[in-house]
Protein backbone atom coordinates (compact mmCIF):
# COMPACT_ATOMS: atom_id res chain seq x y z
CA UNK A 1 0.00 0.00 0.00
CA UNK A 2 0.72 3.26 -0.64
CA UNK A 3 0.32 6.62 1.05
CA UNK A 4 -0.82 9.29 -0.53
CA UNK A 5 -0.61 12.61 1.62
CA UNK A 6 -2.71 15.63 -0.69
CA UNK A 7 -2.95 19.38 0.39
CA UNK A 8 -5.12 22.06 -0.79
CA UNK A 9 -3.08 25.29 -1.16
CA UNK A 10 -5.97 27.39 -2.95
CA UNK A 11 -6.84 29.91 -0.20
CA UNK A 12 -10.23 32.06 -0.27
CA UNK A 13 -9.30 35.26 -0.53
CA UNK A 14 -11.12 38.32 -2.14
CA UNK A 15 -12.51 37.35 -5.33
CA UNK A 16 -10.98 33.56 -5.20
CA UNK A 17 -13.38 31.80 -4.01
CA UNK A 18 -10.94 28.83 -4.16
CA UNK A 19 -13.50 26.37 -5.90
CA UNK A 20 -11.20 24.61 -8.64
CA UNK A 21 -8.44 24.07 -6.35
CA UNK A 22 -11.25 22.42 -4.01
CA UNK A 23 -12.67 20.31 -6.75
CA UNK A 24 -9.06 18.97 -7.69
CA UNK A 25 -8.34 17.95 -3.54
CA UNK A 26 -11.83 16.37 -3.07
CA UNK A 27 -11.47 14.78 -6.65
CA UNK A 28 -8.17 13.79 -5.93
CA UNK A 29 -8.91 11.80 -2.40
CA UNK A 30 -11.70 10.44 -3.92
CA UNK A 31 -9.46 8.68 -6.96
CA UNK A 32 -7.50 7.20 -3.96
CA UNK A 33 -10.02 5.90 -1.71
CA UNK A 34 -11.47 3.95 -4.61
CA UNK A 35 -8.49 2.39 -5.38
CA UNK A 36 -6.96 -0.50 -2.73
CA UNK A 37 -3.45 -0.20 -3.25
CA UNK A 38 -3.41 3.19 -1.69
CA UNK A 39 -4.12 5.38 1.44
CA UNK A 40 -4.90 8.80 2.08
CA UNK A 41 -5.00 11.98 3.90
CA UNK A 42 -5.45 15.46 2.69
CA UNK A 43 -5.62 18.88 4.22
CA UNK A 44 -7.14 22.06 3.26
CA UNK A 45 -4.96 25.15 4.15
CA UNK A 46 -8.62 27.42 4.70
CA UNK A 47 -9.06 24.90 7.51
CA UNK A 48 -7.05 25.15 10.75
CA UNK A 49 -4.13 22.58 11.24
CA UNK A 50 -1.54 21.54 13.55
CA UNK A 51 1.67 22.08 12.16
CA UNK A 52 3.12 19.10 14.17
CA UNK A 53 0.73 16.47 12.59
CA UNK A 54 1.33 18.24 9.41
CA UNK A 55 4.79 16.89 9.82
CA UNK A 56 4.24 13.72 10.83
CA UNK A 57 1.86 13.53 7.18
CA UNK A 58 5.09 14.49 5.62
CA UNK A 59 6.82 11.77 7.21
CA UNK A 60 4.00 9.36 6.73
CA UNK A 61 3.32 9.50 2.98
CA UNK A 62 5.41 8.28 0.05
CA UNK A 63 3.76 11.02 -2.54
CA UNK A 64 2.96 14.34 -1.54
CA UNK A 65 0.12 15.80 -4.00
CA UNK A 66 -0.16 19.98 -4.19
CA UNK A 67 -2.85 21.84 -5.79
CA UNK A 68 -2.45 25.57 -5.80
CA UNK A 69 -3.76 28.36 -7.66
CA UNK A 70 -1.21 31.47 -8.52
CA UNK A 71 -1.33 34.69 -7.33
CA UNK A 72 0.63 37.43 -8.64
CA UNK A 73 2.93 34.73 -9.91
CA UNK A 74 3.42 32.94 -6.61
CA UNK A 75 1.97 30.77 -3.95
CA UNK A 76 -1.08 32.21 -2.09
CA UNK A 77 0.21 34.00 1.16
CA UNK A 78 -1.54 31.05 3.22
CA UNK A 79 -0.41 28.05 1.52
CA UNK A 80 3.39 29.72 2.16
CA UNK A 81 2.63 30.31 5.72
CA UNK A 82 1.50 26.63 5.87
CA UNK A 83 4.59 25.48 4.09
CA UNK A 84 6.25 27.63 6.58
CA UNK A 85 5.11 26.24 9.63
CA UNK A 86 4.55 22.73 9.13
CA UNK A 87 8.50 22.36 7.60
CA UNK A 88 9.96 24.35 10.69
CA UNK A 89 8.09 21.26 12.56
CA UNK A 90 9.97 18.95 10.64
CA UNK A 91 13.31 20.86 11.14
CA UNK A 92 15.34 17.71 12.40
CA UNK A 93 11.73 15.78 12.70
CA UNK A 94 11.76 14.34 9.49
CA UNK A 95 11.77 16.79 6.93
CA UNK A 96 15.30 18.27 7.13
CA UNK A 97 17.94 17.96 9.37
CA UNK A 98 20.30 21.33 8.07
CA UNK A 99 21.50 22.90 4.84
CA UNK A 100 23.62 20.09 4.57
CA UNK A 101 26.89 22.27 4.61
CA UNK A 102 29.25 21.80 7.60
CA UNK A 103 31.62 24.11 9.24
CA UNK A 104 34.68 22.96 7.68
CA UNK A 105 33.85 23.47 4.22
CA UNK A 106 30.18 25.84 3.84
CA UNK A 107 30.34 26.59 0.32
CA UNK A 108 29.49 23.21 -0.90
CA UNK A 109 26.94 20.34 -0.62
CA UNK A 110 24.05 22.95 -0.14
CA UNK A 111 20.80 21.75 0.07
CA UNK A 112 22.03 18.45 0.53
CA UNK A 113 20.15 18.04 4.10
CA UNK A 114 16.66 16.79 3.81
CA UNK A 115 15.41 13.61 5.32
CA UNK A 116 12.27 13.17 2.56
CA UNK A 117 14.83 10.72 0.18
CA UNK A 118 12.85 8.22 -1.70
CA UNK A 119 9.56 10.27 -1.65
CA UNK A 120 7.98 11.69 -4.61
CA UNK A 121 5.31 15.02 -4.77
CA UNK A 122 3.21 16.17 -7.48
CA UNK A 123 2.23 20.03 -8.30
CA UNK A 124 -0.90 21.01 -10.29
CA UNK A 125 -1.45 24.93 -10.75
CA UNK A 126 -4.13 26.85 -11.62
CA UNK A 127 -3.42 29.89 -14.12
CA UNK A 128 -5.61 33.08 -15.33
CA UNK A 129 -2.55 33.30 -17.89
CA UNK A 130 -3.28 30.78 -21.18
CA UNK A 131 -0.95 28.42 -22.21
CA UNK A 132 0.41 30.68 -24.99
CA UNK A 133 1.86 32.93 -21.97
CA UNK A 134 3.80 30.55 -21.60
CA UNK A 135 5.23 29.20 -24.86
CA UNK A 136 4.64 31.64 -28.09
CA UNK A 137 8.15 33.92 -28.57
CA UNK A 138 7.60 37.73 -27.29
CA UNK A 139 4.73 36.45 -24.65
CA UNK A 140 4.85 37.26 -20.70
CA UNK A 141 7.09 34.51 -19.31
CA UNK A 142 9.57 34.48 -22.62
CA UNK A 143 8.79 30.95 -23.35
CA UNK A 144 9.89 29.24 -20.19
CA UNK A 145 7.38 27.05 -18.39
CA UNK A 146 5.78 26.91 -15.18
CA UNK A 147 8.41 24.86 -13.77
CA UNK A 148 11.32 26.08 -15.22
CA UNK A 149 10.30 29.76 -14.70
CA UNK A 150 7.83 30.84 -11.75
CA UNK A 151 7.32 27.91 -9.62
CA UNK A 152 11.06 26.93 -10.25
CA UNK A 153 11.78 27.76 -6.32
CA UNK A 154 8.94 25.68 -5.43
CA UNK A 155 10.67 22.51 -7.08
CA UNK A 156 13.73 23.07 -5.31
CA UNK A 157 12.45 23.87 -2.21
CA UNK A 158 11.24 19.94 -2.27
CA UNK A 159 14.36 19.01 -3.69
CA UNK A 160 15.24 20.88 -0.05
CA UNK A 161 14.07 17.86 1.57
CA UNK A 162 15.05 15.21 -1.13
CA UNK A 163 12.07 14.58 -2.52
CA UNK A 164 11.95 14.20 -6.24
CA UNK A 165 9.58 15.43 -8.72
CA UNK A 166 7.24 13.43 -10.72
CA UNK A 167 5.38 15.23 -14.00
CA UNK A 168 3.56 18.63 -12.90
CA UNK A 169 0.30 19.19 -14.41
CA UNK A 170 -0.70 22.92 -14.68
CA UNK A 171 -4.16 24.22 -15.80
CA UNK A 172 -4.39 27.24 -17.82
CA UNK A 173 -7.13 30.29 -18.74
CA UNK A 174 -9.26 28.99 -15.62
CA UNK A 175 -10.96 32.51 -14.89
CA UNK A 176 -12.42 33.37 -18.55
CA UNK A 177 -11.95 29.82 -20.61
CA UNK A 178 -12.64 27.57 -17.67
CA UNK A 179 -13.78 24.11 -18.91
CA UNK A 180 -13.38 22.18 -15.81
CA UNK A 181 -15.12 18.93 -17.37
CA UNK A 182 -12.42 18.59 -19.16
CA UNK A 183 -9.69 19.88 -16.86
CA UNK A 184 -10.98 16.99 -14.74
CA UNK A 185 -10.78 14.38 -17.47
CA UNK A 186 -7.43 15.20 -18.03
CA UNK A 187 -6.40 15.35 -14.72
CA UNK A 188 -7.55 11.50 -14.14
CA UNK A 189 -5.79 10.72 -17.10
CA UNK A 190 -3.10 12.38 -15.50
CA UNK A 191 -3.34 10.09 -12.57
CA UNK A 192 -3.81 7.03 -14.08
CA UNK A 193 -0.77 7.17 -15.99
CA UNK A 194 1.32 7.82 -12.84
CA UNK A 195 -0.41 5.67 -10.35
CA UNK A 196 -1.96 2.92 -12.39
CA UNK A 197 -0.64 -0.11 -14.45
CA UNK A 198 -2.14 -0.81 -17.91
CA UNK A 199 -3.68 -2.75 -19.48
CA UNK A 200 -0.77 -4.53 -20.47
CA UNK A 201 0.62 -5.04 -16.95
CA UNK A 202 3.36 -2.93 -17.51
CA UNK A 203 4.50 -0.54 -14.53
CA UNK A 204 3.16 3.05 -14.45
CA UNK A 205 5.73 5.75 -14.23
CA UNK A 206 5.82 5.64 -10.80
CA UNK A 207 7.09 2.11 -10.11
CA UNK A 208 9.71 3.46 -8.37
CA UNK A 209 7.79 4.00 -5.57
CA UNK A 210 7.67 0.15 -4.95
CA UNK A 211 11.51 0.97 -3.45
CA UNK A 212 9.67 3.32 -1.23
Amino acid sequence: MKNIFVINGGQIFAHSGGQFNKTLLDTTVKYFEENPDFEVRSTDINNAYDPAQEAENYKWADVIIYHTPVWWFQLPYGFKKYIDEVFTAGYQNGIYRSDGRTAENPGINYGTGGLMHGKKYLLTTSWNAPLTAFTLPGEFFNEHSVDEGPLFGFHRMNAFTGMEPLESMHFYDVMKNANIATNLQNYQEHLNKLFIKNHNNHESVLNSLSEV
